[in-house]
């Protein structure tokens, strides 16, 4: 059976190869496949209301954890309820493909097209839409401060080492939290909000998270815990295993989520930090389909 779909390419992968290959290959299978090049802030927005307008409902984020969010954003933003995304992981740190498990060959990860897409959550903070992670703190200080050559240079370490070279200038943010059942308040040095399950080029703040079970994976460090052995739990799979450290953070899993905070507070969605005192955090439960491999580690 054809697809119809259509691609939005970050504008620095123009000129990879692999992909104009995987594409090529697609369309001589008889799939429909059209393809938009970004260039500029806003671009994403706008090829989703053309794809929209000359009826594709399935879209391809060709791109980093950016991308897929300004993407979403736009698909959530439109109103429409019938849409389906794919993701090619040509980003630095791609954190929720690589948690999902999509392929990161484009050509294997272009074919997940073929099975039938995956109703999915999406969570709103206040009037923006995310996928994957919401961090503050530790989290949030070291995903801004990065720098673009870092990135290019180290991939996704390049998270790690800014965060290291930074670590004497972080200092504890404070606030409340309420949602359900769950109340905490207080001084936390890291927070991640996961509908998936790592951020910032590897950073597991919620390894257990799941896409499609309605729920809102939460994460708090509070000040007094040790912020180095923190870190490494986030980036040392042997220290994640480590019982000594288990309840190093506060976790809890809902359905929504309220924060306030004394000063304000930068909330890094994806990528795009959003300052404020007050958030207002929702699941959308089952709300954007995914073409995911069927066996993903973030579907229930």
């Amino acid at each position: 059976m054809s697809t119809k779909s259509l691609l939005i390419l970050h504008g620095k992968q123009a000129t990879n190869e692999e992909v104009r290959e995987a594409v090529m290959a697609w369309r001589d299978k008889g799939h429909d496949l059209a393809v938009r090049v970004t260039w500029e802030g806003g671009d994403a927005e706008r090829y989703v209301e053309e794809a929209l307008s000359l009826g594709y409902t399935t879209v391809i984020a060709g791109g980093g954890d950016g991308s897929v969010r300004d993407i979403v954003h736009a698909m959530m933003t439109s109103g429409r309820d019938d849409l389906a995304l794919a993701i090619l992981p040509l980003g630095t740190a791609n954190d929720f493909a690589t948690a999902a498990g999509t392929p990161e060959s484009i050509s294997e990860a272009i074919a997940l097209l073929d099975a039938p897409a995956t109703a999915c959550d999406v969570i709103q903070v206040n009037d923006h839409y995310f996928l994957n992670m919401a961090t503050g703190g530790f989290g949030t200080e070291v995903t801004t401060q990065t720098s673009e050559d870092l990135k290019n240079m180290l991939g996704g370490a390049a998270y790690l080492l800014t965060g290291l070279t930074r670590f004497s200038e972080i200092q504890a943010a404070e606030g409340s939290f309420s949602g359900d059942d769950f109340e905490w308040q207080g001084e936390f040095l890291a927070l991640g909000l996961g509908n998936g399950r790592q951020a910032g080029g590897g950073q597991r703040l919620c390894p257990d998270a799941l896409i499609n079970d309605g729920l809102l994976d939460v994460a708090i460090l509070p000040a007094q815990m040790d912020l180095l052995a923190g870190v490494r739990e986030l980036f040392d799979s042997e220290a994640r295993q480590d019982p000594k450290q288990e309840g190093l953070f506060v976790r809890t899993r809902l359905a929504s989520l309220q924060i306030r905070t004394p000063h304000p507070m930068n909330l890094n969605l994806d990528g795009e930090p959003i300052q404020s005192t007050e958030f207002n955090i929702r699941v959308i439960r089952n709300r954007l389909k995914l073409h995911l491999p069927p066996d993903s580690a973030l579907l229930g």
